[in-house]
């Protein structure tokens, strides 16, 4: 496997909850100069919302896809729970604490829960393409994180909450 300790060294720490100085642009178009074509269509392929796994999966990105399908399954366990009688004390990635608050506040522990995974699967992983995959993965997350605007939200709110006569 190819080490790519030139790109791998210019690119930000990425911290949670703060806006990252690169994009997943700029990310991608670095990607193209330093990455071997086999690898840089790993990269290109990765979406923070597939959980399917493929068999040219790297075994770390195998692992995060299971664990996204397994806390999508628990979040419908959990709604479902809500409605009815069955138990939602099963959970075993979801922890109940994070559902609750407002749906925004959700969605935040939600990615918080989904980058601290990222981050300990970052262990022992320094310059090869499972920390470039993982890295992508993360300014996804920080991406869907910094997308809400309190103020567009709230004019789409008003917009679709208008009366119409």
């Amino acid at each position: 496997m190819d080490k790519y300790y030139y790109f791998v060294s210019q690119l930000p720490m990425l911290k949670f909850n703060e806006k990252p100085v690169i994009g997943k642009d700029y990310f991608l178009d670095e990607a193209k100069k330093w990455l071997s074509l086999k690898d840089l269509e790993s990269v290109l392929g990765l979406n923070i919302n597939d959980f399917i796994s493929k068999k040219n999966d790297l075994n770390v990105l195998r692992e995060y896809k299971y664990f996204e399908r397994v806390l999508r399954e628990e979040l419908v366990l959990f709604r479902k729970s809500l409605y009815s009688n069955i138990d939602s004390k099963a959970l075993t990635v979801l922890d109940l604490s994070i559902m609750e608050g407002n749906p925004l506040d959700v969605e935040r522990k939600l990615l918080l829960l989904r980058w601290d995974f990222i981050e300990e699967k970052e262990q022992g992983h320094f310059f090869d393409l499972e920390l470039l995959c993982l890295y992508f993965l993360k300014l996804q997350i920080l991406e869907r994180l910094f997308i809400f605007d309190k103020e567009k939200g709230t004019l789409v709110f008003d917009k679709l909450c208008e009366v119409k006569s």
